[in-house]
């Protein structure tokens, strides 16, 4: 095999890359401008060389544009989305019932990531006493197109407030699909560092130091 020089990465280019993960936001304010054709697709391809268990390349992706199931979608995140805001005590359930959670009537595009936990490829190398290793590898494959997306001025949100299995039924993906998040993607209506969570006073950003430990 042969041997290939090491790439040096600059100063310069390390803090681009620390920029790069601060303006990555999760994005809910979309305008609705569509996005360029093929874009979804380039960023597809540049996910697939995240990392994943005993190359196992466990992710699947669904890029909805059916207007039909994106409807279904929107229904079950209302669906959600009022079970959520019943559960919320009184205190919080005013600046709940505030918060942007999702943008998937503005968004352009819309992309649903599943993990394939019946997968052949890898061998199950490395998943035998972690067999959750198929999901966290197709996690590192979103989080890759979301930082390739917010280099090329695209953002992307993640919605969440969901019904995993209403999900899987609406887009007919097989039974042995994980389904890992549905993502809106889009040019935003504004960029900024902060978190718009931490805007609305929902949550504080904690500092490194709260959340290491040395044993």
């Amino acid at each position: 095999m042969a041997v290939k020089a090491p790439i040096a990465f600059d100063a310069a280019f390390s803090a681009q890359l620390r920029e790069l993960l601060l303006w990555r936001r999760d994005v809910r304010r979309f305008r609705r401008d569509p996005l360029p054709d093929g874009t979804i697709e380039a960023l597809i391809d540049l996910a697939c060389l995240a990392p994943s268990v005993g190359l196992s390349q466990p992710w699947r992706f669904v890029i909805v544009d059916d207007a039909a199931r994106r409807a279904a979608i929107r229904r079950d995140f209302e669906s959600c989305n009022a079970e959520a805001l019943a559960a919320q005590d009184n205190e919080r359930a005013g600046l709940y019932a505030r918060l942007k959670l999702a943008g998937l009537e503005e968004a352009p595009s819309h992309l649903a990531v599943f993990a394939d936990r019946s997968t052949a490829q890898g061998h199950g190398l490395g998943r035998r006493t972690m067999p959750e290793m198929i999901d966290y590898s197709a996690v590192t494959a979103v989080h890759t197109i979301w930082l390739t997306a917010r280099a090329r001025g695209v953002g992307m949100g993640w919605v969440s407030i969901l019904n995993p299995k209403v999900v899987a039924g609406l887009l007919q993906v097989p039974a042995e699909w994980k389904f890992i998040g549905y993502f809106c993607l889009g040019y935003p209506q504004c960029d900024d560092t902060v978190p718009e969570l931490e805007q609305m006073k929902w949550e504080q950003r904690r500092q490194p130091s709260s959340v290491t430990i040395k044993r």
